[in-house]
């Protein structure tokens, strides 16, 4: 099975005839939650197409083809929604998908380890990278300010912290 990107989460059922209610794992909701998009639903073996859509609150409520009631909707809960990464189109320079920093090393302007990214919290525009440290977790906003240098191909971040930042959260 090619790579699968994690899109969401279902929520919980929502209403009697089968529509979920989804906590978002990416930045483009409505890019990846249109009526026709195919979505990969619990490690199916086969995609199941959103037939109807509308978004309550930022999240949105899902009609999936197959799920037709509240019991199937229920079993649904927790499930992970994932999208076939050769579904994904590239972004501008400058703005990179979070499955991209993953696994980053994270250096400081001088060259020194801070730890690898195992993660980026938060919407778009107040994302920040959580980091795997020697001294624990660190959380660094994902601001041009700090992060001076991102090259997901060389699986490096170069950052110029303000002072006490990388203590901060440790």
């Amino acid at each position: 099975m090619e790579d699968l990107l994690l899109v969401g989460r279902v929520a919980r059922a929502h209403g009697n005839k089968g529509q979920v209610i989804v906590n978002l794992e990416t930045d483009f909701p409505q890019e990846r939650f249109k009526v026709g998009a195919q979505l990969i639903v619990a490690n199916e073996a086969e995609p199941r197409e959103i037939l109807d859509v509308r978004f309550h609150q930022g999240r949105p409520v899902l009609s999936l083809r197959g799920i037709e009631t509240i019991d199937e909707a229920e079993a649904l809960a927790g499930a992970e929604l994932k999208v076939a990464a050769s579904d994904v189109p590239a972004l501008p320079p400058g703005v990179f998908y979070r499955h991209d920093l993953v696994g980053c090393e994270v250096r400081d302007a001088s060259g020194q380890r801070i730890g690898r990214v195992t993660g980026v919290e938060g919407p778009l525009e107040r994302s920040r990278l959580v980091v795997d440290s020697e001294r624990g977790e660190v959380l660094i906003p994902l601001v041009d300010e700090i992060c001076t240098r991102i090259d997901p191909v060389a699986q490096v971040i170069v950052v110029n912290p303000p002072s006490g930042l990388i203590d901060l959260n440790t």
